[in-house]
């Protein structure tokens, strides 16, 4: 199911009509797909908040009505103020519900890698997102990956990670998704246990 978002065209172009724009609470866009010439558009970006504000994020596809006509399309790029973070742009592409399309998802771990810590490791997650080829209908919210069984030498490779029916990983299934970190600290700490247990072995001679 799309949601809905309205946006407005604009005529007004340059970096000084942009300004006022995003002073007034509105956001430049550009709306733009196959057999289509560009829309130059703007959305309220409180309006914007609410419509990415579900599970799928950034990837929510939505039902864009512009001059009262409807398009489902996606957030193909958000540009972001360098200092502020605040959005400043879109780019929107308009999508077909039947066809294939490349997003990325986020990822996200959850649990804890006792076995891990105790060995004074860290779980990295090598990405933050996974890209995948789907359906719009299909994108999946996130990708979960539980570490709580993960051993010291572990990797989570892109294959290893489940797939939902009607998405495709796009990468290389080799591709590590998760890893283990030692510490500096704790690598020195165990070389100090093996020289101390080698003295008392050579004492023991």
């Amino acid at each position: 199911m799309s949601t809905k978002l309205v946006a407005q065209s604009r005529t007004a172009s340059g970096s000084a009509a942009a300004r006022r724009m995003r002073a007034e609470g509105h956001i430049p866009a550009v709306v733009y797909g196959q057999g289509m010439d560009p829309l130059a558009v703007s959305v309220e970006r409180r309006d914007l908040r609410l419509a990415l504000s579900g599970a799928a994020g950034a990837n929510t596809v939505l039902a864009l009505e512009v001059g009262g006509k409807t398009y489902n399309a996606v957030v193909k790029e958000l540009q972001r103020h360098p200092i502020k973070r605040t959005v400043s742009h879109i780019d929107f592409l308009t999508v077909n519900m039947n066809e294939m399309l490349t997003v990325h998802v986020p990822l996200r771990l959850e649990g804890e890698a006792k076995a891990v810590a105790a060995e004074g490791g860290l779980v990295d997650p090598s990405v933050d997102s996974i890209e995948v080829s789907c359906t719009p209908g299909n994108i999946p919210d996130e990708f979960v990956i539980d570490i709580t069984d993960m051993q010291p030498h572990d990797i989570i490779r892109l294959a290893d990670v489940p797939m939902p029916k009607g998405v495709t990983a796009t990468g290389d299934p080799d591709m590590p998704v998760v890893t283990i970190l030692i510490t500096a600290g704790a690598v020195a700490a165990s070389g100090e246990g093996e020289a101390a247990a080698e003295g008392g072995d050579a004492a023991a001679e």
